[in-house]
């Protein structure tokens, strides 16, 4: 199942300590330059190659995001 949260949402989890995985989707130069704390990087293009890795708990809630195209 997929949710949409925003970012006000994505915050109170965080202040909460929900227990999620944060996955940014974005090129490794993004992540470098800036991210959300904790967040894992997953490049575009490699979700196959790292998901395995980076995400061993298949029953993890997993929160997504990534740059915003506008």
């Amino acid at each position: 199942m997929v949710e949409h949260i925003d970012r006000d949402e994505l915050r109170t989890k965080i202040d909460r300590g929900d227990p999620f995985v944060l996955l940014e989707v974005l090129a490794p130069r993004y992540y470098r330059h800036s991210h959300l704390p904790g967040a894992l990087n997953l490049p575009p293009g490699r979700a196959t190659e790292m998901a395995p890795d980076l995400l061993p708990d298949k029953e993890a809630e997993i929160v997504l995001y990534c740059r915003d195209a506008a």
